[in-house]
C-alpha cells in the first residue's frame, strides 16, 4: 500500500472521529461507537508498519496513525463510561494509553490518565484513582495547561469527598473553582460549584449546600446542560430530605430520575432511585422504600459500583430493622448491616460506615442484645467524631471564608483598577483611606491643553458613532503620550484635552516633561491614522471632512488641586495658571505649540527651540510675550 493510500485512510479516520464526537454529544452512543470502530479497523493494522515514518515525528504518517487510534480507543472509553460499563472502559482507556505513549503526545496522555482515574473512582477504587489523578496533575502542570490542572484538582477533591475527608476535599475543590473562574470556564465552574455543595451537604450544612447547588443549577440551565442540571436537581432533593422536607425532596428526586432516564444515564438514575427509597423510608412508606432500594441495589451491583451497593445494602438493613415495618426481620437486618459494614470498611467510606454502626446498634438494642448494642454505639460515636469533628467543620468554614475573601479582594481590585482609570493612583489611595475632600497646593506645575481645530464644523458633517470613534482614537493616542512622559491626564471637555506635569506627583523637571510631551503629541497627531469599523459601511465620507489638526498650549505656574464632592469624583486644578494655559491653546495656531514666556524660561536650560511670536493681547491677561515651541 502506498503512502497516498495511507494518507487517505488517515483523512477518512479524521472525518469519522469528528462524526463520532458529534454522535456522542447527542447521546447517540451506538452510532458514535460504529464510527469509532471503523477508525480502529482502518488504522490499527497500519500502526505496526515501518515504512510510514517515525513514531515521535509529528509530521509523519506513523504519528498521525498512533494519534488517531489512541483517540479512537479513548472515545470508546468515554462511551463505555456513559453506559456505566466501567470494566470495559478501563480496558479501552489503557489500550488508548499504550498507543499514546508510543508517539509521546503528553497532552493526550494526561487526558487518558484522567479517564483511567475516573474509571477507578466509579469502581470505588479510590487509591488507584488518586494515583492516576496525581500523575495527570503532574503532566498538566508540566505542560502549563491550567484547564487540565483545574479538572484534575477538582476530581481529586471528589475522591477525598468520597473518603469523607471533607477539609481536604474543599481545599482541592476551592482551588479548582478559582482556576475555572479565572479561565472563564462556565461548565467547569458549574461542576465544581455543585461538588462543593455536596461536601457541605455531607457536613449537614444545608444552607450552604443549597446556596452552592442553586448557583450550579442556574449555571447548568444557562449552559443548556441537561445532565448537569439533573445531577444538581437530585442533590437538592437530598438536602431537603436532610431538612425533613420529604414532599419537596421527592419532588426534586422524581424530576431528576425522569431526566436521567430520558438521557440514558443509568448510573445516575440508579443513585436517585436509592435516594427516593430513603425518602419513602422517612415517610414510613416502608413497602415502597424497599421496592426502590432493592431495585437500586441490583442496578449498583450490575454496574460494579461498590460504594453505591454498600450504601444501599446498609439502607435495606436499616429498613428491615424497623419494628413498625410489617416485614420486620431482625436476622435479615443484621445480615444486610454486617455486610454493609464489611463493604464500607474495605472502601474506606467512613460516613456510610458510622451510619451502619448506628443502625446495627439500634437493632441490637431493640433485640435486647445490650452488650453488642453498646459495642456498636461506641464504634458509631468514634467514627462519627473522627469524620465530623469540630476541626473538620472549622476547616470547611475557613475554606468558604477564604474563598469569599478572595472574591471580595478580586472585586475590590477590579473596582480600584476602574477608579485608578478615573483618578490618579495616589489620589485613589487617599480616598480609600477616607480622606475627603482632598486639597493640595503646588508652587509650580506645567499645564498642557490641546483641542481640535474646526471641531464644531467637523461634528456637523459626521454621525455620532463616527464622531465618538474619532475622538476616542485621538484621546487614546494622547493618553499614550502623557503616560510616556509622566504627565497626568486631568480631563476632556468636548474636543479639549487637559494634562499636567508636576501634580499630583511633584516633579522638579515638570516643564521639561511637558515640553517633550507637547512635541511628541503634535507629531503623533500629525501622523494619526484612524481606522473606522467595517459596520460603518461606505467610507467615502472620510474624504469630505477636513484634515484633522490640533492646537496645543502650555503654561506653568502655581495651582490648587484636589477632589471635591461625593459623587462622580474628578481630580481637578484651579488657578490663574490653568486659565493662562487654556488661553495659550485658544490663541494658538493649527499644528503649533503655543507657550508662555514663563514656560520658555522654565525650560531654557534645555535644548529646545522657541520661536518668538511677539507681544499679543491675551483675553483676561492683557499683553503677553509668547512663543512657539518647535523641534530642534
Amino acid at each position: 500500500m502506498t503512502n497516498i493510500d495511507i494518507q487517505a485512510k488517515i483523512d477518512t479516520s479524521t472525518e469519522l472521529l469528528g462524526e463520532a464526537r458529534n454522535f456522542f454529544e447527542t447521546s447517540n452512543y451506538d452510532e458514535s461507537e460504529r464510527c469509532t470502530n471503523e477508525v480502529i479497523s482502518l488504522l490499527e493494522p497500519e500502526a505496526e508498519r515501518d515504512d510510514v515514518g517515525e513514531e515521535h515525528d509529528k509530521s509523519s504518517q506513523k504519528y498521525a496513525i498512533l494519534e488517531a487510534v489512541a483517540h479512537a480507543y479513548n472515545r470508546l472509553n468515554t462511551i463505555s463510561q456513559s453506559r456505566s460499563d466501567y470494566s470495559l472502559a478501563l480496558q479501552q482507556a489503557e489500550t488508548a494509553l499504550k498507543f499514546c505513549e508510543r508517539n509521546g503526545n503528553l497532552s493526550r496522555k494526561a487526558g487518558l490518565i484522567v479517564n483511567i482515574g475516573n474509571v477507578y473512582s466509579n469502581l470505588s477504587d479510590y487509591l488507584r484513582s488518586l494515583e492516576n489523578y496525581d500523575k495527570a496533575l503532574a503532566a498538566f502542570e508540566e505542560l502549563g495547561d491550567k484547564a487540565g490542572t483545574a479538572l484534575v484538582t477538582g476530581n481529586i477533591g471528589n475522591v477525598y469527598n468520597s473518603l469523607s475527608d471533607y477539609p481536604r476535599a474543599l481545599e482541592y475543590m476551592v482551588k479548582a473553582l478559582a482556576t475555572h473562574e479565572e479561565l472563564g470556564d462556565k461548565a467547569g465552574t458549574a461542576r465544581v460549584t455543585g461538588n462543593i455543595g455536596t461536601v457541605y451537604n455531607y457536613l449537614s450544612d444545608y444552607a450552604r449546600a443549597l446556596e452552592y447547588y442553586g448557583k450550579a443549577l442556574a449555571a447548568y440551565e444557562e449552559l443548556g446542560d441537561k445532565e448537569g442540571a439533573a445531577l444538581v436537581t437530585g442533590n437538592i432533593g437530598i438536602v431537603y430530605a436532610g431538612l425533613s422536607d420529604s414532599p419537596r425532596a421527592l419532588e426534586y428526586m422524581l424530576k431528576a430520575l425522569a431526566a436521567h432516564e430520558e438521557l440514558g444515564n443509568k448510573a445516575d438514575a440508579t443513585i436517585v432511585t436509592g435516594n427516593i427509597g430513603i425518602v419513602y423510608y422517612f415517610l414510613s412508606d416502608y413497602a415502597r422504600a424497599l421496592e426502590y432500594m432493592l431495585k437500586s441495589l441490583v442496578e449498583h451491583e450490575e454496574l460494579g459500583d461498590k460504594a453505591g451497593a454498600a450504601r444501599v445494602t446498609g439502607n435495606i438493613g436499616s429498613l428491615y430493622g424497623k419494628k413498625d415495618f410489617t416485614r420486620y426481620d431482625a436476622v435479615l437486618a443484621e445480615e444486610y448491616l454486617l455486610k454493609a459494614i464489611v463493604m464500607n470498611e474495605e472502601l474506606g467510606t467512613k460516613r456510610a460506615l458510622y451510619d451502619n454502626h448506628k443502625a446495627i446498634a439500634e437493632l441490637y438494642e431493640n433485640e435486647e442484645r445490650w452488650k453488642e448494642a453498646h459495642e456498636y454505639f461506641k464504634k458509631y460515636h468514634e467514627i462519627k467524631d473522627e469524620v465530623q469533628s469540630e476541626e473538620a467543620k472549622k476547616q470547611a468554614e475557613k475554606q468558604d471564608t477564604d474563598r469569599k475573601f478572595a472574591i471580595e479582594r478580586a472585586q475590590a481590585a477590579s473596582e480600584k483598577k476602574i477608579l485608578n482609570n478615573i483618578l490618579p493612583q495616589e489620589i485613589t489611595a487617599r480616598l480609600i483611606k477616607g480622606e475627603n475632600p482632598i486639597a493640595d497646593t503646588f508652587d509650580n506645575v506645567s499645564i498642557l491643553f490641546m483641542d481640535i481645530v474646526d471641531f464644531t464644523t467637523l461634528s456637523t458633517t459626521i454621525t455620532a458613532h463616527q464622531l465618538v470613534h474619532l475622538l476616542n482614537a485621538i484621546f487614546k493616542a494622547a493618553d499614550g503620550v502623557m503616560n510616556e512622559f509622566g504627565l497626568e491626564k486631568i480631563k476632556t471637555i468636548g474636543d479639549a484635552y487637559m494634562a499636567v506635569a508636576g501634580a499630583p506627583t511633584r516633579h522638579a523637571d515638570h516643564a521639561y516633561r511637558a515640553a517633550q510631551a507637547a512635541l511628541k503629541l503634535l507629531e503623533v497627531m500629525k501622523n494619526l491614522v484612524v481606522i473606522f469599523p467595517e459596520e460603518y459601511g461606505d467610507k467615502s465620507w472620510i474624504e469630505t471632512i477636513p484634515e484633522i489638526q490640533v492646537r496645543i498650549g502650555v503654561h506653568c505656574g502655581p495651582v490648587a488641586a484636589g477632589v471635591v464632592g461625593e459623587n462622580k469624583f474628578l481630580y481637578d486644578l484651579w488657578g490663574d495658571a490653568v486659565n493662562t494655559a487654556s488661553r495659550m491653546e485658544s490663541h494658538g495656531e493649527a499644528g503649533k505649540i503655543h507657550v508662555s514666556e514663563e514656560f520658555k524660561n522654565a525650560v531654557n536650560e534645555h535644548s529646545f527651540t522657541f520661536v518668538k511670536r511677539g507681544e499679543m493681547d491675551i483675553k483676561g491677561k492683557g499683553i503677553m510675550t509668547t512663543y512657539f515651541l518647535e523641534k530642534v
